[in-house]
């Protein structure tokens, strides 16, 4: 390996508890309205965390899907990096790029339906039983969608090798990392990955060899009331 290599860093966010959630909408680009209450709360104690840590500082590039959850749990991050600089005395003037390919499931003509609406119209449907059927019309299946996840995540590595890498996503995103960087199974695997509001989950390293730093780190949580807004 060349003594000029340096590995590019992954730092991938889940947004918030979103209001969608809450009221039981499929959150799509139509359906999606930003945070809920308490994902605004989930939102800040990642921002008060990076203020206090300062484990944001070496971050070079700030990424996140265009879906408004993902958007919203981002600026309460870069609002306390703001902050942070401050006090320190330093530029911080970042530039968050906004990346299609990075929003959840696209759910096609299910998008805004209640959960009920759906069943009643589409019926339950198991994603790891059959992967390629789509989950409406116009929507992706499981496949695709890991597919086109797994697609987004490489070309921003590749367009910002070296670098630390901050991207504010979804948990089905932060799935797709595991089965592309890990090799597992991209039709469905059988373990039950669920990353959790705001948690983090870091990847270091390069095509063919990444390894993972943490997943799931959602110590900015403890001692927060962490009931739903329902």
């Amino acid at each position: 390996m060349s003594a000029e290599y340096k590995e590019t860093k992954l730092t991938l966010i889940r947004h918030g508890e979103s209001q969608c959630n809450v009221d039981g909408i499929i959150g799509g680009e139509s359906g999606c309205t930003g945070l809920s209450r308490l994902g605004h709360e989930h939102a800040k104690a990642l921002g008060e965390r990076a203020l206090k840590t300062g484990e944001f500082d070496e971050v070079e590039v700030f990424i996140s899907s265009t879906l408004p959850r993902a958007i919203e749990t981002l600026d309460h991050l870069i609002d306390a990096l703001v902050e942070r600089s401050k006090i320190r005395g330093a530029d911080f003037d970042p530039t968050i790029e906004k990346v299609s390919d990075l929003v959840e499931m696209q759910p096609g003509q299910a998008d805004g339906m209640t959960w009920g609406e759906f069943l009643e119209k589409y019926g339950a449907h198991d994603f790891r039983q059959d992967p390629h059927k789509p989950i409406a019309p116009g929507g992706e299946s499981w496949a695709s969608f890991m597919q086109r996840a797994s697609d987004a995540l490489e070309k921003v590595a590749s367009e910002h090798a070296g670098k630390s890498i901050a991207i504010a996503c979804h948990g089905g995103v932060i799935q797709a990392s595991m089965v592309n960087f890990l090799g597992l199974d991209n039709y469905g695997a059988r373990a039950g990955l669920r990353p959790d509001y705001t948690s983090l989950t870091k990847w270091a390293g390069g095509p063919g060899e990444w390894r993972l730093v943490r997943y799931n780190d959602i110590s900015h949580l403890i001692g927060l009331d962490l009931n739903s807004s329902k």
